[in-house]
């Protein structure tokens, strides 16, 4: 579509500084897709010359994305037990770290691993009591080797059980060592954050197996998942830059780096997920957010050449190549992309050869 609106462009010059007729014939001789100027054509002083030369380019493509948080600094809260909420800490905009308290709620399966816990304290004690009397009372001579053996293989058993009741409590994520019988679970934070979504109510009863009741995330840094269709998906690769318009943010163009590329094609949209990593300290982007991605490949050395060269026909774009003074041939040529004012040729000429670079809309002009 560029390349057709500037060879539009370029006959409307022309159109702004017509030739007399008379002038013209006498100055331009076709012959097939050669044409020549004798010396001392007008044309001459119309026309600007250029050697074509490779500069580096970098193959740019844009899609569509939207924003969103990184998985492993996001969390939705929910206790793995059920139980009542007896108190709640939780309000939107709450800096948390990991174990931040959330919530208290009552818990009887907390209350179960409590009494079992205390249980196994008081038996672990008695046992090692027992134990310890055995071996005073065997080297006064008043004791048995088989009443020791008893004794130290009852508090093996005890000890056993008893690591298996801590455990028990430090799945609810409580400390054994400040553990008071009947106390509130604790629900607390995993990671460091802020709550972004809260729905806990005094007095709510949530069950096991309720969804999240609270959302907490860090959005210093954020994803942004672009879909590049599959015949594109080769120009991508990962640590590649981009740039990123964002339709709530106009005029602020923001940078990332591609963190991954989806190993599979959608096969409804035949698109490949791309994700880029992009900073976000002022949380200006928010999950859900639709963003233009702007990905620029490697710069790699192509053939680049002025687009007013460029001239265009019956769909084919061509422009005009300097043989010798004053005879130009038209050359058919393949582009690819545009690099700021050049377009990049993949096919029809080859580096150092001189071609029209201005005013080439002259050449074609009189039939």
């Amino acid at each position: 579509m560029k390349t057709r609106l500037i060879a539009v462009g370029m006959l409307t010059a022309a159109a702004c500084h017509p030739l007399k007729k008379e002038e013209a014939a006498a100055t331009i001789h076709p012959q097939g897709d050669t044409i020549i100027l004798p010396a001392g054509s007008p044309l001459q002083q119309k026309l600007s010359i250029q050697e074509v030369r490779s500069a580096p380019y970098s193959r740019q493509l844009s899609t569509a994305g939207t924003v969103r948080a990184i998985p492993t600094q996001y969390a939705e809260i929910a206790p793995p037990f059920q139980g009542r909420v007896t108190r709640s800490f939780l309000y939107l905009g709450m800096k948390t770290q990991p174990g931040t308290p959330l919530f208290e709620i009552s818990s009887p399966d907390f209350i179960a691993a409590q009494k079992v816990f205390f249980q196994e304290k008081t038996q672990l004690q008695q046992a090692e009591r027992t134990w310890k009397r055995q071996q005073d009372l065997l080297a006064n001579g008043v004791g048995t080797q088989k009443d020791l053996e008893e004794a130290q293989t009852a508090y093996e058993v005890e000890k056993k059980e008893y690591e298996n009741a801590v455990m028990a409590i430090r799945i609810f994520k409580a400390s054994p060592d400040q553990l008071s019988l009947g106390q509130p679970l604790v629900v607390r934070a995993p990671l460091a954050g802020e709550v972004i979504d809260n729905k806990v109510v005094m007095g709510q009863f949530i069950k096991d197996d309720a969804a999240g009741v609270a959302t907490v995330a860090d959005l210093s840094a954020v994803w942004i998942a672009g879909q590049v269709k599959e015949k594109d998906i080769r120009f991508i690769r990962t640590g590649n830059e981009c740039n990123i318009d964002v339709m709530a943010l106009p005029g602020v163009l923001l940078k990332g780096k591609v963190y991954h590329i989806n190993a599979v094609v959608d096969e409804d949209t035949r698109s490949v997920s791309v994700l880029i990593a992009v900073p976000n300290p002022g949380y200006a982007l928010k999950p859900g957010m639709y963003v233009t991605v702007h990905f620029t490949d490697q710069p790699v050395s192509a053939l680049q050449i002025p687009a007013t060269a460029l001239l265009q026909a019956n769909d084919a774009p061509y422009v005009f190549v300097a043989v010798a003074a004053g005879r130009f041939v038209k050359r058919t040529v393949t582009i690819n992309g545009n690099n700021n004012n050049n377009v990049v040729v993949t096919a029809g000429l080859q580096p150092r050869e001189k071609i029209v670079s201005e005013g080439g809309f002259y050449l074609p002009a009189i039939k």
